[in-house]
């Protein structure tokens, strides 16, 4: 057994080498070393490296809802908690080399499906909640397709990252962040949405 049981957040620490050397090119040592403890009781806790990258991938998506908790107590309205969801997983993604989520689905299925599972349950639900929130709010126009404006939003931001779109050796990702959202988001707002929206974007 292990000195020691690597938790959650510990594990956070694996994903920047998994970025940075790949799934399973990234060297027991190097993770190791990362994680502050040897290779030995590392692979006793992990003997195989798809349960490494599962349970380094929970712990992550754990991280994601900690970083929302902490924007949901800095900005009270929808507009700007949709704004900065949106931001953080930019923020996010810019980080992830091109291959990783090709290489997660195709060798680590077990990995694969909890972000699936993580997109439908978790990310889905929290942006058309925070659309129906606008709405009652007056915030958010009351004719919009909540479940339609939710996946052209992913898809958006899916698009954003694509570097066939958008090479980011051509284009500044905070431009182009700010020339997706700002007007998409603006144009499913009311007048008093339209408002915070620009004054959020004006902090930028």
């Amino acid at each position: 057994m292990p000195d020691f049981t690597l938790n959650a957040a510990s594990l956070e620490a694996a994903m920047p080498v998994f970025y940075a050397h790949g799934l399973r090119t990234a060297s027991d040592a190097t993770l190791a070393k990362a994680l502050h403890t040897s290779e030995a009781d590392l692979a006793a806790q992990f003997p195989s490296r798809e349960l490494l990258v599962y349970h380094t991938m929970l712990a992550d998506l754990e991280r994601q809802k900690r970083d929302h908790t902490k924007l949901y107590a800095e900005f009270p309205t929808a507009v700007e908690r949709l704004y900065g969801l949106l931001d953080l997983g930019l923020r996010d993604l810019t980080k992830i080399p091109g291959t990783f989520y090709g290489e997660l689905q195709t060798g680590f299925p077990q990995s694969w499906d909890a972000v699936m599972d993580h997109l439908n349950t978790y990310s889905a639900p929290q942006l058309q909640q925070l659309l129906n929130d606008g709405i009652r709010s007056k915030l958010f126009r009351s004719d919009i397709n909540i479940q339609l404006v939710t996946k052209i939003l992913i898809e958006q931001l899916n698009m954003l990252l694509n570097p066939l779109v958008f090479p980011p050796d051509r284009y500044n990702m905070r431009e182009v962040f700010r020339s997706i959202f700002l007007y998409y988001i603006r144009g499913i707002c009311t007048d008093d949405g339209a408002r915070i929206a620009a004054e959020h974007f004006a902090r930028l």
